[in-house]
C-alpha cells in the first residue's frame, strides 16, 4: 500500500495517483499547492517543503522508503527515515554522493538496510546476492575482485571537446536509451551521472575507488557487472526500464512478476563495450579525484554540479561550462572534516556560493 506520495509540480499526475492509490498522506513542493488540494481530499493530510518530506520519511506507518528525490533535497529526509528506522529504497544518488560516510554509520547503527534503486547499482546488488551472507543489505566489499558501472556513453558519445562546444540545450536532453529527468539527463550527458555512481557504488559496496570501474555500453542491456576473486563475471542484463529495479527494492529478497516484454537477446544481435574519454568527458575523472581526495570533496563536486547544471537548463551558461566550472571547482578544493549531517550541509552551501 501507497502511505505516502509526494510530488514537486506535476499536480494533474499527483491527483490520478491519489485518486488510485488512496494514501493516509500527500507532500508537495508549494504550500498554494497542498491548501489546494487538502480542499479537494480532505481526509488525506496535506503537508509541503523540507519539513514536510522529513516528515512523511520518519513519521509515516510506512515500512519502505523510496527515494527518488532529484539533487541534495534528498539527504536530510533519508537522514530522518533511517534514525526511524525505514528500510530505505534509494534512487537519490546525492544522498550517498555527498553524505555517505555519515549516512551509511547511520544505517549501519540503526540497523536499516539500503536497498539500490538506480539500474546500475541494483544491477551490482543482484549479482552479489548469494556471494556472501551480509547482515545489512547491500554493504560487502571482500567477496568481489572489482565492480564494472555499464554507461550509454549519452547523447555525444564519440564527440571531441570541439564538438562538445557547439551542443544545444535540447541536444544534451535526447538521451539515445532512457526516458529521464532533466537533470539526470543532463549529467547523462557530461558522464557526471557515471561519476556520481562510482561514489555511490564507493560507498554502497564499501568498494575502494580502484575496485571500481566504468565501461561503455551503447546497447544498455548490460546495467552493471561484478568480476570475483576467481575472475569469474556476473552480469544483470535487461531492457532499459526502471520498473525492475523499483520492484526489486519492494520485494527484496523476493521477486514478483511483471508484465514487461522479455529480452530477446536474438533480436538484439550485438553488444559492444568501449573505455570512456576521460580527456573529453572530464566530470568522470573529477569523481574518481574526488573519491580518493576525500575531506567532503565529493559533496563539493557534487554542489558544483547541482549548481551548473541548473544555469545549463536555464540557458545561461554552456554545456562546456559546466565541465569546466567542475574542475576549477576541485581545483581550488581544500579538504576540510566532515563528521555530520551539519558538515555536509554547510560544505554544500559554502561550495555553492563560490560558483561563479
Amino acid at each position: 500500500k501507497a502511505v505516502v506520495l509526494s510530488c514537486a509540480s506535476r499536480t494533474e499526475l499527483l491527483e490520478e495517483q491519489i485518486k488510485a492509490f488512496n494514501p493516509e498522506a500527500v507532500v508537495l513542493k508549494n504550500e498554494e499547492d497542498a491548501i489546494r488540494l487538502s480542499k479537494k481530499y480532505p481526509k488525506i493530510d496535506f503537508d509541503f517543503g523540507k519539513e514536510g518530506l522529513i516528515n512523511a520519511a520518519s513519521n509515516s506507518s510506512a515500512d519502505i522508503v523510496l527515494n527518488s528525490l532529484v539533487g541534495m533535497q534528498g539527504m536530510v529526509p533519508t537522514y530522518h527515515a533511517i534514525r526511524a528506522g525505514k528500510v530505505i529504497a534509494l534512487a537519490n544518488k546525492e544522498t550517498l554522493v555527498a553524505g555517505g560516510d555519515i549516512i551509511m554509520a547511520e544505517a549501519a547503527k540503526n540497523g536499516v538496510p539500503i536497498i539500490p534503486v538506480d539500474s546500475e547499482h541494483s544491477a551490482i546488488f543482484q549479482c552479489l546476492q548469494g556471494e556472501k551472507i551480509r547482515k545489512l543489505a547491500p554493504r560487502t566489499g571482500e567477496s568481489f575482485k572489482r565492480i564494472i558501472i555499464t554507461a550509454s556513453g549519452g547523447p555525444f558519445r564519440g564527440f571531441s571537446r570541439k564538438q562538445l562546444e557547439g551542443v544545444k540545450l535540447e541536444d544534451a536532453l535526447k538521451h539515445p536509451n532512457w526516458s529521464m529527468g532533466k537533470k539526470i539527463t543532463i549529467d547523462s550527458a557530461t558522464l557526471m551521472n557515471k561519476g556520481l555512481e562510482v561514489i555511490e557504488a564507493h560507498h554502497l559496496f564499501n568498494a575502494p575507488a580502484e575496485k571500481i570501474d566504468v565501461v561503455v555500453h551503447p546497447q544498455s542491456i548490460i546495467h552493471s557487472m561484478v568480476e570475483f576473486d576467481d575472475r569469474a563475471v556476473m552480469a544483470q542484463l535487461g531492457l532499459p526500464s526502471m520498473r525492475v529495479p523499483i520492484a526489486y527494492s519492494f520485494s527484496y529478497p523476493d521477486r514478483i512478476e511483471l508484465p514487461d516484454e522479455s529480452l530477446d537477446l536474438a533480436a538484439l544481435g550485438n553488444m559492444t563495450f568501449e573505455k570512456p574519454d576521460l580527456e573529453v568527458f572530464r566530470p568522470l575523472a573529477l569523481a574518481y579525484d574526488a573519491l580518493k581526495t576525500g575531506g567532503g570533496a565529493c559533496c563539493a563536486l557534487n554542489a558544483a554540479n547541482e549548481v551548473l547544471v541548473d544555469r545549463f537548463l536555464n540557458n545561461k551558461i554552456s554545456f562546456v561550462d559546466i565541465i569546466d566550472g567542475l574542475e576549477k571547482t576541485m581545483n581550488k578544493f581544500k579538504p576540510v572534516d566532515i563528521s555530520s549531517i551539519e558538515d555536509v550541509l554547510a560544505l554544500d552551501e559554502e561550495t555553492r556560493s563560490q560558483i561563479i
